[in-house]
C-alpha cells in the first residue's frame, strides 16, 4: 500500500514566500525549505523532473502526520455519532394529537391506516449502500489516480456528508416527526375504552397516543416519519459519489466525453432515488418525508464535497483535493507545484498531463497566473513581474489587465 500511494515527490514548502513561479506554471525557483506539509520538521524539495511538478504536495504522509492533521475531525465524528445515536434512541419529543373517526364513523385519515409491512430496504442496508459502495469506488479509482490525498479527501468528505446528514435528520425526526402511513395499524386505537370525554380539542374529536394499545416501540417509531432516514443517508452518500465521478471522469468538461461516462455518473443518483422510492411502496414513509430526506442529504453532500475539493462544478478545479495548511489559488495557467493535476481518472483531451491542466480563466472566476495549492498569484508574495509580462505577451495580451486572485478577495480557497 505504501508503494501504491508513494509515487509522488516530496512535499513542497508550506511557506509560499519561499517559492517563486512564473505565470504559466513554468520553472519554479525555490529557496531553502523550512517546513513540510503537516510537519514541524523541514522537508526538502525534490526537483525530480517528474510529471507531478516540482516539490509536489501530492505525497503520502506518515501516519503520525495524518493523525496530526485529522484527529480533530475524527474526534468530532465520534462525538456527533454519539449525539445522533442518543437522539435516535430517545422517544419522540412532542405529544401529537390526531383524529380517528369522522362523525359518520369512517376513518378520518385512511392514508395513515396502511398495514405494517416489512421494509424492502432496511435502514442498515441503506446506510451500508450509501457508505461502502462509494468507498469501494474511491478505492477502485486509485488504480489510476494513485493519490493518497484524493482517497483521504473523498472518504473524509463522504463521512462529513453522512454523519452531518444523519444527525440533522434525527433531530428533525425527534422534535417534529409526523405520522407514518401505518400509524393507525400499529397504534390500534381503542376510543371506546376511554369514552367520549377522552377526546380533546373542539367537539372532542382529537386524541393523543393514550388511546393506542399497540407496541410502544412501534408507536414511537410511527410518530417519527419526517424526514426519511433512508432517503437522507442514500442521498448524502450517493450524491457525493455522483459529484466525485463527475469530477474524475470530466463529464461536464471542455471536451465531448463518451456516453458511458454519463451513465456511470448518474448510476448513484438512480440508486438514491430507488432507495427513497421503495419507502413509499412498503408504506414506511409519505412522499414528503422522502423529499425532505433527499433535500437534506443532497445539501450535505454538496457542502461536504466543496469542503474537501476545490470546486463542485468548475471542471478545471473540481478534481483537486484541498489541503488544510495551504490555500488553493484559482489561476488560469497549469498547476504549479502541488502535483494534483493528474488526480483524475480520465486521460482524454490532455487530462491527466501537466500541460493539459492549463485552461484559460473565465472572467471573475480565475486570475492569470500559476494555479494550485500554494501557487504564487500575481501581485502576491514572490510575484515575478518579468515572468508576468512575458506570459501576457505570449498569449497576445489576452490578460493584459492584472487582477488580484479571486481567492484573496473572497477567501474561497482557504480551508
Amino acid at each position: 500500500m505504501q508503494r501504491f500511494f508513494n509515487r509522488r515527490t516530496r512535499p513542497a514548502d508550506a511557506n509560499t514566500a519561499n517559492s517563486v513561479g512564473n505565470n504559466n506554471g513554468g520553472t519554479i525557483r525555490e529557496k531553502p525549505a523550512r517546513s513540510g506539509l503537516l510537519s514541524k520538521r523541514g522537508n526538502r524539495h525534490a526537483n525530480t523532473g517528474t510529471t507531478h511538478g516540482n516539490g509536489s504536495l501530492n505525497t503520502r504522509p506518515t501516519f503520525g502526520q495524518w493523525i496530526k492533521g485529522t484527529w480533530l475531525d475524527l474526534l468530532t465524528m465520534v462525538i456527533m455519532g454519539v449525539i445522533g445515536l442518543g437522539v435516535y434512541k430517545a422517544p419522540p419529543a412532542p405529544s401529537r394529537s390526531f383524529p380517528v373517526y369522522q362523525v359518520t364513523g369512517d376513518v378520518m385519515f385512511p392514508e395513515f391506516a396502511y398495514p405494517l409491512r416489512k421494509e424492502i430496504i432496511p435502514i442498515w442496508a441503506a446506510a451500508m449502500i450509501a457508505s461502502l459502495i462509494p468507498i469501494f469506488i474511491f478505492l477502485c479509482m486509485q488504480i489510476r489516480i494513485r493519490s493518497f490525498w484524493d482517497l483521504n479527501n473523498s472518504i473524509i468528505g463522504l463521512l462529513y456528508s453522512l454523519i452531518t446528514a444523519a444527525v440533522f435528520q434525527v433531530f428533525v425526526k425527534w422534535l417534529i416527526g409526523g405520522l407514518r402511513p401505518h400509524f393507525l395499524a400499529v397504534c390500534k386505537p381503542n376510543v371506546a375504552a376511554y369514552g367520549a370525554e377522552s377526546g380533546i380539542g373542539f367537539a372532542g374529536i382529537m386524541y393523543n397516543r393514550k388511546i393506542c394499545t399497540g407496541d410502544e416501540k412501534q408507536i414511537n417509531d410511527s410518530l417519527e416519519s419526517m424526514p426519511s432516514g433512508h432517503s437522507t443517508a442514500a442521498f448524502a452518500g450517493l450524491i457525493f459519489l455522483y459529484l466525485y465521478l463527475n469530477a474524475k471522469l470530466k463529464v461536464w468538461s471542455n471536451y465531448h466525453p463518451a456516453f458511458w461516462k454519463l451513465i456511470v455518473t448518474y448510476m448513484p443518483v438512480l440508486g438514491a432515488v430507488l432507495i427513497a422510492g421503495a419507502l413509499t411502496i412498503d408504506e414506511f414513509h409519505n412522499w414528503y418525508d422522502v423529499v425532505a430526506g433527499g433535500l437534506i442529504g443532497t445539501t450535505m453532500a454538496f457542502s461536504a464535497y466543496r469542503m474537501v475539493y476545490a470546486s463542485v462544478w468548475d471542471f478545471r478545479f473540481n478534481h483537486i483535493p484541498l489541503t488544510r495548511n495551504l490555500p488553493f489559488h484559482y489561476g488560469d495557467g497549469p498547476s504549479a507545484f502541488d502535483g494534483f493535476h493528474d488526480a483524475i481518472f480520465t486521460r482524454k483531451a490532455g487530462w491527466g498531463s501537466h500541460e493539459g491542466g492549463a485552461f484559460g480563466g473565465a472572467p471573475f472566476d480565475a486570475t492569470h497566473g500559476a494555479r494550485g495549492v500554494g501557487a504564487i498569484a500575481p501581485e502576491g508574495p514572490g510575484y515575478n513581474a518579468r515572468a508576468s509580462t512575458d506570459a501576457r505577451r505570449a498569449d497576445g495580451g489576452r490578460h493584459s489587465v492584472s487582477r488580484k486572485p479571486v481567492g484573496a478577495q473572497r477567501g474561497d480557497g482557504i480551508v
